[in-house]
């Protein structure tokens, strides 16, 4: 495989033509959610402490190198809901219908939004590889930290899914949050520990190779 470099040179950044994909207003994104937990949210909020394990996370660290609560915050998500549970459960491949309270939700963004396209040539072009969906999180980080500052114009970053067969998901940050592209309410919203979902939780769980608890 070949390595990313551990940082982007943002010389090299500022000297590229970014390529951006547009998701119109109205397009549906899944997201799973957890209400409990060490970090529990809504299904609306962006997360500002950071930065922690998410593969784009371009939250800055505080001066120990420790997550900090900031102004910078992300929110994933993807166009499908099984992009969201392989992400979602990649490190232990269990859905756990209870750990932490999950929840499943999707939503119609409220206005378009402009998204830094990885899914592409764009990586290579940039000085990485398609490595930053597969190498190590910490590096995927200072990418998305380096492609944030030169980028003022990306509300995010949309990327094909390592775990679910390169279907695209998003890592929408605080210039999404600050335009308001999540509406006011979810087209979908149930608990994984509904009865109504665990037909559909069985049938993820068998597509991904994945164990439902």
């Amino acid at each position: 495989m070949v390595k990313v470099p551990r940082e982007p040179s943002l010389e090299t950044l500022r000297l590229l033509e970014p390529t951006f994909q547009e998701l119109r207003a109205g397009t549906r994104l899944w997201r799973v959610y957890f209400r409990g937990g060490r970090h529990p949210t809504r299904w609306s909020e962006s997360r500002h402490v950071g930065p922690l394990d998410g593969r784009f996370d371009h939250h800055l660290p505080d001066a120990k190198g420790n997550p900090a609560l900031q102004e910078r915050s992300v929110l994933y998500a993807a166009r499908q809901p099984l992009t969201c549970l392989a992400e979602a459960y990649q490190a232990t491949r269990v859905i756990n219908r209870d750990h932490k309270q999950p929840w499943l939700v999707a939503f119609e963004i409220a206005k378009a939004v402009r998204l830094l396209d990885l899914t592409g040539r764009f990586p290579t072009q940039s000085g990485a590889s398609m490595g930053l969906m597969t190498g190590p999180r910490s590096v995927s980080r200072r990418w998305a930290r380096g492609y944030y500052e030169v980028y003022s114009r990306a509300q995010g970053l949309i990327y094909p899914s390592s775990m679910h067969a390169n279907e695209p998901a998003v890592a929408l940050n605080d210039r999404a949050e600050a335009a308001e592209v999540l509406p006011p309410a979810p087209a979908f919203h149930r608990a994984l520990a509904d009865p109504a979902l665990l037909t559909v939780l069985r049938n993820a769980a068998r597509a991904l190779g994945y164990f439902l608890r």
